[in-house]
């Protein structure tokens, strides 16, 4: 961080939060389709996810996947069509206009890939944080933001407009903005997708960090499979459904002294489990559907062994 400090106080109703929520988010057979006069797409079949209180974890998918659109959702700003979603214990399907509002205002945070979505050009880093809580007509507005730019390493540039930052300067400070209204959510898309690896790690660093100190439930939807080095848990997401998990064999600070000083890619961090829905339903990695020759086919013949179920290809007939 910088010489120039402001000590940040701890959020109070961190551990009063957990224990009545213990779980941040509950989605359960989610469905969205999205309709228009010709055409209708179907974005998200039946998803299920259950994220706990005070968790960091990703969300990862290839395009078209419909992990935007649990996003989306997730922040207010799209509606199921069916299903079951809570956030923080409220019901976002009954939610009315205002009350729409307000979540989006106190329970959730937002970070966009697009810096132009979360800053405003002409304003300096600190008045862009100082805004949303102008907003909410919150006092004390200039001690927050100077707090929250101190977090994020940036109290020494909070008076640098949009064009004295660069990209990742940019996205420090919009982390800062979406922490401004202290929401108990945290949702990031593609936050390091327009960064070079290094600036992408200290960001990463930076969300671990605010996970950590303020107890804040992050999220983090990309298609960049190398952010799990940082996060404790990976959900994958594939055709509108959750397929797999990575869960984190070990706890980021012993895998860290592990490495040695030496900075790489550890494939043997996380344990990937695929995910089992309510129907009973597997999604089988492709790579195991092309090893098994099943690509094209609809049927695979399945055994019990002892404790495992074995999969095999159909005998040609």
């Amino acid at each position: 961080m910088q010489d120039e400090r402001i000590d940040m106080p701890q959020r109070e109703t961190d551990t009063e939060n957990r224990a009545e929520h213990p779980r941040m988010i509950e989605c359960e057979n989610l469905v969205k389709i999205y309709k228009t006069k010709d055409i209708e797409v179907v974005a998200l079949q039946g998803l299920d996810l259950i994220v706990e209180s005070g968790e960091l974890m990703a969300i990862i998918g290839n395009s078209g996947s419909g992990k935007s659109t649990l996003l989306n959702m997730l922040g207010g700003l799209d509606r199921p069509s069916a299903g079951k979603l809570l956030v923080n214990g409220q019901d976002l399907l009954k939610f009315n206009d205002q009350q729409l509002i307000r979540y989006k205002r106190e329970t959730v945070g937002f970070i966009w890939q697009n810096n132009a979505r979360n800053l405003i050009p002409y304003l300096t880093a600190l008045e862009n944080v100082e805004l949303p809580m102008r907003l909410t007509g919150r006092k004390n507005r200039r001690n927050r933001a100077l707090q929250l730019l101190d977090m994020v390493g940036l109290l020494n540039r909070r008076n640098n407009k949009l064009s004295q930052l660069s990209g990742g300067e940019q996205q420090r400070v919009a982390i800062a903005i979406a922490l401004a209204n202290d929401p108990k959510l945290l949702l990031a898309d593609e936050p390091t997708g327009s960064v070079d690896s290094r600036t992408a790690s200290t960001i990463l660093d930076i969300f671990r960090e605010l996970n950590a100190a303020l107890g804040v439930t992050v999220v983090i939807v990309t298609h960049d499979r190398q952010i799990s080095r940082k996060v404790d848990r990976v959900v994958a997401i594939r055709d509108g459904r959750t397929s797999s998990e990575f869960v984190r064999k070990k706890s980021y600070a012993e895998e860290l002294a592990a490495i040695d000083g030496i900075f790489g890619t550890r494939d043997d961090s996380h344990e990937e489990l695929a995910v089992l829905d309510r129907a009973g339903r597997l999604q089988i990695p492709a790579e195991f559907i092309q090893a098994l020759g099943l690509k094209g086919k609809n049927k695979v013949k399945v055994e019990l062994e002892g404790n495992r179920v074995v999969l095999y290809a159909p005998e040609e007939k």
